[in-house]
Parts: structure tokens; sequence; C-alpha cells
């Protein structure tokens, strides 16, 4: 997935109107690292410990049950889940002495890879739940509240499914009006680095009878995009109610059409073997279909591209892009890179720049590689020097960061069409994203929020465009 990050966000916001003070409801404080998918997760999590009484909480001192939905990608992973463990481990024993419980879980890829070693080497964990079983909530809550300790690690991704809870509307408006809809989990690719593989196990689809449902209930609550989310999120297939298979490009149409109130789509992370030229078709057909792609290529080296197991040369992709563009010309591209991987030498890190320099990104993910415990890459003898990978590093993102800028820069003087998601940093500004997925501030009144208005922009920032309404 695109976009990781090791910082934690607070996905569970406390509801006003639903507060639990005096009321007897019990409080939850979610907490969530890395990638769209597992915000998506914790949005359902929410929603099923609402329907279990849990309104939220605004920080872990208030909860009654603190749950981190971890990330597994980015090394010393676990280490960071095992320090905020440590400090839950002081607010639970503060409880403690007032009379009052606490409940820690672990959920995500890091609950997955790691199960019950969590529980052995952090006592003060109460249940530790993997990513396809989070649907089992309410029944692990209640063993814990019996005094067992949980460990729900199976991989239960068609049950998952088929009992996702329906958000509330309210919970939905909360959120904003823009949404992430899960399609696809799971990968079948088993690049060398990655662990997603074992700990999202194998590429699953959603229904396109799910899909839509969920999708309208988003939009009956006032969503105007949705970004459909998958591991492979173009390996999505299934069968479509005419009877026919269908691949992503056909639901995109789908969703178009059939949705009524949705302004927007977007779709994140694919693969490059799997980008079809139905989905291609889509991008130059579909005007609801935003002009942006992130198609991760992680090496320019044909050398370290099979080393990585992705299946696919420098040139597929370039070939690839150069389709792309004749279809949309308009389309921002996106990528990840791992820099430093077993074996790379100067001479394959400088085939990266090159493609860097051929491809032309709006924006990217870079990082330096490290080894995934269970990964045949971690197993490699010719580990990459840290010092060579952060010089790497440095150079790629100076490369990039000047490519977003310039592309940044290009976007001034263009009129958009803008959806107004939030209140800016300052009286008066409002934010929202570009068609190319930069964050956009305006003047704005808060009562447009929700609105797509006419914007001509004026300015670009290192990282945000500036815009005016235009009548």
């Amino acid at each position: 997935m695109t976009g990781l990050r090791d910082k934690g966000t607070t996905q569970m916001r406390q509801d006003p109107a639903m507060a639990s003070a005096g009321t007897g409801r019990k409080t939850v404080f979610v907490k969530t690292y890395g990638c769209q998918m597992n915000v998506y997760d914790s949005e359902r999590m929410t929603d099923i410990l609402a329907r279990e009484g849990y309104d939220g909480a605004e920080g872990p001192e208030e909860a009654d049950f603190v749950l981190l939905n971890t990330c597994h990608i980015r090394e010393k992973a676990a280490e960071k889940i095992y320090s905020e463990i440590g400090r839950l481990r002081r607010l639970k024993a503060e409880r403690r002495s007032k009379g009052q419980d606490m409940i820690i879980g672990v959920a995500g890829c890091v609950a997955q890879a790691e199960g019950l070693e969590i529980i052995r080497r952090a006592p003060d964990v109460d249940l530790v739940i993997g990513p396809q079983t989070y649907h089992r909530l309410p029944d692990t809550i209640r063993r814990v509240k019996r005094g067992e300790k949980v460990v729900e690690t199976e991989f239960a991704i068609d049950e998952k499914f088929d009992t996702m809870p329906a958000a509330r509307p309210d919970a939905i408006r909360q959120r904003g009006f823009s949404a992430f809809l899960t399609v696809q989990e799971g990968c079948d690719k088993f690049c060398s680095f990655c662990v997603v593989p074992y700990t999202r196990g194998a590429e699953v689809s959603r229904t396109v009878s799910q899909i839509v449902a969920e999708a309208r209930r988003l939009t009956q609550a006032g969503v105007r995009e949705i970004t459909l989310l998958g591991q492979n999120v173009n390996a999505w297939r299934s069968q479509g109610p005419d009877g026919h298979s269908w691949v992503l490009g056909t639901l995109l149409r789908h969703l178009a059409a059939e949705v009524e109130g949705l302004a927007r789509l977007r779709y994140t992370t694919s693969h490059p073997r799997d980008m079809d030229d139905d989905l291609i078709a889509a991008h130059r057909d579909l005007e609801m279909l935003m002009p942006y792609l992130h198609l991760p290529v992680q090496s320019g080296s044909d050398r370290i591209l099979k080393a990585m197991n992705r299946r696919h040369s420098r040139e597929d992709y370039l070939r690839l892009i150069e389709r792309i563009r004749a279809a949309n010309p308009d389309i921002a591209l996106s990528g990840d890179f791992i820099v430093g991987f077993p074996g790379e030498t100067e001479e394959d890190f400088r085939d990266t720049m090159r493609l860097v320099e051929a491809v032309g990104y709006a924006q990217a993910f870079s990082f330096k590689y490290s080894p995934r415990p269970g990964t045949p890459a971690a197993e490699l003898t010719k580990q990459v020097d840290e010092d060579v990978k952060s010089d790497r590093l440095t150079r790629l993102q100076a490369l990039l960061r000047a490519q977003q800028n310039a592309f940044s820069k290009a976007c001034v003087g263009r009129h958009i069409d803008l959806l107004l998601e939030k209140r800016g940093r300052k009286a008066g500004q409002i934010v929202g994203r570009s068609p190319w997925l930069q964050p956009v501030v305006i003047d704005a009144e808060p009562s447009q929020i929700g609105d797509i208005v006419p914007v001509r922009i004026m300015g670009a920032g290192s990282n945000s465009l500036f815009g005016r309404l235009e009548p």
C-alpha cells in the first residue's frame, strides 16, 4: 500500500452527541499505523465497537479499551509497538489503582506476524487480533472479560467480508466527504522483500453486491469521493450481475453509473502486472475516475527487479507508462522505491535514477531496504551498508522532490474542480484535494465543505497548492 508511515494516527474521535460521560457507556481509543488499508480497518473496527456500546475517547488516558492497529512494513515496527505498549502499561496500572479497568489490544499486521509472542513479551496485552479476524472483536472482548488472554490470527477473510458491519450514517459523516472502501485484500505476488502475503494472506476479492451496497451507504451519508483499496487493487476479480467475470475497470464503470451521489473515484495500490487494457481505458473514458495513479516499480534495475521477484522488467514498466499516458495525458503518476536492496550496486541505483528521470513523478514514496523476518530477501547475504543506503536515499529523494515541485508549479494557472474537505490552519481557509491528490488551500466559507467548486490555482508551495474560488 501507498503512503506508509511509522507515525500513528488516531482514527476514532469522540462524538459529542454520544459522549459517554454519565451514560455508563464504555470508551475506546484506536490508534492506527501504516497504510490506507489500516485506516479503513480501524474505521470498520470502530463501527463494530460502537455496536458493542463503545464511544470514542480523545486519548488513551480516558479509554476503557485501547487498540493499536499496527503495520509491519517498515523496520523496527514491532519494537515501536512494544514501546507504545510500555506506555499503556503505566496507564493501565494507574487506572487499576483507581478501580478502573483497561483492555489493551494489538491488531493489524504486527499482530498477525507476532501472535502469541506479543502476550509473552508484553503480559499486559489482553488480546491480539489479526487483520482477517477483526469482525470477531465482540467475542474476543467477552473472552477477555472472562479472564482469558486471546490470540485470534486465523485467516478468515471470506467470513470477514460476509459479516462486514454497516457503518452508522453519523459515523460516516464524522469521517468526512472522502472515504476508503476495501474491495480486495491479500497478495499472491510474493515479492521477496514483502510480508504482506504472510500477514494478509492470498488475494481475495469482495463481491460486486458487497461493494455497491457499501458505496451506497457512504454516498447516502454524504460521501462524494470513494477510494477503492486493495493490497493489489487491480487484481480485483469477481463475477458481475451479468454473469461475466469482471475486472477493476468494469467495477469502476459500474460504480460510476449505479451509485447516486458519487462524484469521484480513485483506487490504490496497483501492481504493474495487473494493469490491463480495460483499466487503462477507464482512465481515458471515465470522467469520474481521477487522473492519478499510484503504480509502484520499486527499482529501475532489471537485476534487482528479478531479485525482488517483481515479475516485470524496467522496459515493461516504461512501456506501460507510455500506454497509460497515451490514454490520459493529464494523469499524475506516483510510485514506491526501495534503495539498498541486497546486492544493489551503484550502477543498479543509477538505473533507478534514470527510470525516475524518464517517467517524471508527481509524487513518490521512497525507503531504505529493511529486512522483514520470514521474507526471502532477509536471508540474502549481500546486504548493503547503511551509510550507502542513506546516501542513495538522499539522492533519490532530492530528484523526486524536484519532480514533485515541478509538477506542482505546472499546476499554477490551471482551472480545476475542487472537493472541499475540511477547515485549513488559518481562519477562513478551507482545504481540498486536487484531481492529482495535492492539498489545495482556498478562502471559502465552512458551509461550503463537501461542495465541489471551481478553483483557479494561483500558487504552489512545498507540499500544497493555493487557489482562488472562481465565480
